[in-house]
């Protein structure tokens, strides 16, 4: 309640002061009142404002000589002529006539007077501030006008408080939507929100990010200035430079020389221009002054289509104009109603009283003067907003004819409070010439504009409309006709305004200075992209994903692994199928000769357990084809590791015991006839075995091997294979064979002199140099290579191992058995130790 009694006290003191300096005693004009049984107040600016200094507050005397309007005038007699078309109206407020009090506003204190006697009780000159506000009754039901941010947001606070609607045709700033600052305030122009918004838009709409923005002193200007400055950050427009120009600049004054200066250095293509009509053509007279040109200059709606800035001399050659402006619209029958006011029989005004200050603004001794020839210009920027004012009116006189209940087609005249109407006024929504006339929450006209652009291709300025943006209602969007845009410059094409260019396709933006719009163009790195919704910095892809250098976008990787269906796998797999089917045959072949000196010679039945070990480590190469899963990581190395030491034990126990038989045997009996007591090679066997048993054990325990999705090795692929090649346990288990391979060739090299049919050391030999060239060249390869067909390498390796076992132990023996069943004799064995004895005699 604290903010109400003080702005209650501001009107009492300010109404005291008014009166106390006789702003009552003064004349008027008899076309500024109508009675009525309802009255609608009307602000219009008809004069420029009173510069000189006022020692005292004294209302300003408006009708002064060389002061007079055009613009003010026009809507001055839109209102006069929608009062009357309402009133010869038989469907809107039918039997109630509308009367107007019009006061002409040609400064702040003017627009004080005015909107203190709109809001005067009838029939006195104050303001009953006792009581309830919402009680209160002035004599005016409503007020249109004034068209100025800065008198509006006055008259506004002034009528707040007794909630006398006020609908505004021109001032469109934001701060007036704040309903809690002023609460009966409403507009027929789209406010400075949805102005800003269509200026953005049609930066973005050509591209520009590196502009200046300029604005006028006062409301509309600076907080214009700030909404567009906001606004475009928001959306990655940059601001280099902006100012504004201040009431009291003249052009080409040290001031505007450096501002226009400072403009010319900012570099920027692209001048917003947010100023009110005055102030714009002090600037624009400065830029041509100053020769700035080619730049394209974006007017805001209170200039853009103002015959007072395009009128600058030499201004033709500042560039392209472009702008928003509101609707065009024309009052049907204005014209006519204008030209009959100055046919009108006005007879002569009286003289000021003897000793008044003569300080009404409800006098315009010009307008009595006007003559058919001579008449103000009717520029469309003056007759658009015209329409607006004719829109205000019929917004009243609808809310009007809702609250009085109309509709039935008789009104109930009676004592109406101004809150009743403003909530009628709030809900209103008809056609108006095919305009819908209906307000938002805000106070605010759904309207929208249109974009112009200056021509001066013909003999005079004019603009042309090449597009429109659609209602305030969000989201806002422009419909821009290109073509019809004559840019600057001989080829016509749009102008840039940028700071640095746009990189090249997957180039990140590394910002070089204080504003993003100035950068420098790094590539992305591969396996990053750069996102156009961030062209700031390079996004790492997702790890099923890959991209190469300078890339938008992420690739699926391509999964791979060992399939069953390729041709090295097909070679693999028959020459493991073949190995198999070999062991299988060697083992029939030496079942059925078992009792033979051949198969005696190469171990008997441990010929079996060393077949049987080489299948088991070939059954094991089968798990590296196809998808790795768990049981196929946890056997496929396991089975060849245990099944080749098996092999390898018995291999190393057979060569030791034939050197050991032919060599040691009679120097050490005892050692001999233990060990064949004790049955040495078996226990050998039997150890060796399980000590690479309990190895794999501890491998897959403690290391599993298992299935692994590999992202490293190539950026385009995901390899599937198993963990065992990096694991301790494998190293491990791959020494102790290295071990007993090295065991064994050392026992067959001591026997390399035995006889002939038990020296095996050249097969043995092969058969071992083979398994270490396979295992060095894996290694070798593993370390250069680690892709698709690293198994198969590692399954060449494997099964060069077994094979070279197989071939270097076992294939002389069946050659033996199936060619040369000779030599498979007892008198051929005899023979061939009688010889080594002889030999070893000799020697």
């Amino acid at each position: 309640m604290l903010l109400w009694e003080v702005r209650l006290l501001c009107l009492q003191l300010s109404l005291s002061c008014c009166w106390a300096f006789g702003c009552h005693s003064t004349e008027s004009s008899p076309d500024f009142s109508l009675p009525g049984d309802y009255l609608v107040a009307g602000l219009f600016r008809l004069h420029g404002d009173h510069l000189d200094v006022r020692h005292r507050p004294t209302v300003t005397f408006c009708d002064r000589p060389n002061t007079f309007n055009d613009h003010g005038y026009h809507l001055f007699q839109a209102m006069r002529f929608s009062i009357e078309e309402i009133n010869n109206s038989s469907s809107l407020l039918p039997n109630v006539t509308l009367g107007y009090e019009l006061y002409d506003v040609c400064s702040e204190s003017a627009n004080v007077y005015a909107t203190l006697s709109a809001l005067s009780t009838p029939g006195t000159n104050y303001v009953d501030i006792q009581g309830n506000p919402a009680l209160y009754s002035p004599k005016t039901v409503a007020v249109i006008g004034p068209d100025s941010t800065s008198q509006a947001t006055t008259t506004a606070a002034l009528l707040g408080p007794f909630l006398v609607p006020l609908v505004s045709y021109h001032a469109s700033s934001v701060v007036l939507s704040e309903k809690w600052v002023y609460p009966s305030f409403l507009r027929t122009i789209p406010s400075d929100k949805h102005q800003v918004e269509v200026l953005v838009l049609l930066l973005q709409r050509f591209g520009w990010v590196w502009i200046s923005v300029v604005g006028s002193e006062g409301d509309y200007g600076q907080l214009g200035v700030q909404a567009v400055e906001a606004q475009a950050r928001q959306q990655g427009i940059c601001v280099a430079f902006r100012d504004i120009v201040p009431f009291s600049a003249r052009p080409g004054d040290q001031r505007m020389q450096d501002m226009v200066g400072r403009l010319a250095r900012a570099g920027t293509t692209v001048v917003v221009v947010f100023s009110g009509r005055q102030l714009a053509r002090v600037f624009f007279e400065s830029v041509v002054l100053a020769n700035l040109t080619s730049k394209v200059w974006i007017a805001s709606e209170d200039w853009a289509i103002s015959s007072h800035v395009s009128s600058v001399p030499g201004i033709q050659g500042i560039g392209t104009v472009l702008g928003v402006a509101i609707l065009k619209r024309l009052v049907p029958g204005l014209e006519e109603f204008e030209e009959a006011y100055v046919r009108t029989e006005k007879g002569t005004l009286g003289p000021c009283p003897s000793g008044s200050w003569c300080s009404s603004n409800q006098l315009c001794t010009d307008c009595w003067a006007f003559t058919a020839r001579k008449m103000p210009t009717r520029e469309v920027f003056a007759m658009s907003s015209a329409y607006k004012v004719y829109q205000a009116v019929y917004a009243v006189a609808h809310g009007l004819h809702q609250l009085l209940g109309c509709a039935s087609g008789i009104c109930s005249r009676g004592q109406i409070y101004p809150w009743q109407l403003l909530e009628e006024i709030r809900k209103v929504s008809f056609l108006l010439h095919k305009d819908t006339v209906t307000f938002s929450e805000s106070g605010d006209l759904l309207s929208g504009y249109n974009i112009i652009v200056w021509d001066w291709s013909g003999p005079k300025w004019t603009f042309r409309v090449i597009g429109s943006s659609s209602s305030s209602s969000s989201p806002v969007q422009l419909d821009i006709n290109t073509t019809k845009i004559p840019w600057h410059g001989g080829d016509n094409e749009v102008p840039q305004s940028v700071c640095s260019s746009d990189c090249p396709e997957g180039h990140q933006r590394v910002i070089v200075s204080f504003h993003h719009c100035c950068f420098v163009c790094v590539p992305c790195e591969a396996g990053t992209f750069l996102n156009k919704s961030d062209p700031y910095s390079c996004r790492p892809c997702e790890k099923e994903e890959w991209a190469p250098e300078r890339s938008q976008t992420c690739f699926p990787r391509t999964v791979v692994f060992l399939t069953w269906h390729e041709p090295i796998s097909w070679v693999l797999l028959a020459a493991n199928t073949t190995l198999l089917l070999l062991v299988a045959g060697t083992a029939g072949l030496f079942a059925r000769y078992l009792d033979t000196p051949v198969v005696r010679s190469a171990g008997g039945r441990m010929c079996f357990l060393m077949l049987g070990s080489l299948a088991g480590g070939s059954c094991g190469i089968y798990g590296f084809f196809g998808e790795p899963m768990l049981p196929t990581c946890l056997l496929r190395q396991g089975l060849f590791a245990l099944g080749f030491a098996i092999f390898l034990s018995c291999l190393t126990i057979r060569s030791f015991q034939l050197v050991f038989i032919f060599k040691f045997s009679a120097k050490m009996p005892t050692f001999f006839h233990a060990w064949v007591q004790n049955r040495g090679p078996g226990l050998f066997v039997v150890i060796s075995s399980i000590a690479q048993l309990l190895i794999c054990l501890v491998w897959l325990a403690v290391w599993t091997p298992l299935p692994t999705r590999e992202h490293q090795r190539f950026p385009q692929l995901v390899v599937l294979d198993c963990t065992e090649a990096n694991s301790l346990g494998f190293m491990l288990s791959f020494t102790y064979n290295a071990l007993l391979s090295v065991s064994a060739f050392a026992c067959s090299y001591l026997g390399k002199d035995l006889p002939e049919n038990y020296n095996e050391a050249k097969c043995v030999t092969f058969s071992l140099l083979l398994n270490f060239v396979s295992w060095i060249t894996f290694f070798t390869v593993a370390s250069v290579y680690q892709g698709k067909y690293l198994p198969a390498v590692n399954v060449f390796a494997m099964l060069s191992s077994l094979s070279g076992g197989f071939s270097g132990y076992f294939l002389p023996k069946c050659y033996v058995i199936l060619c040369r069943p000779d030599l498979n004799s007892t008198e051929h064995f005899q023979a061939s130790i009688q010889d080594y004895t002889r030999r070893c005699v000799s020697t």
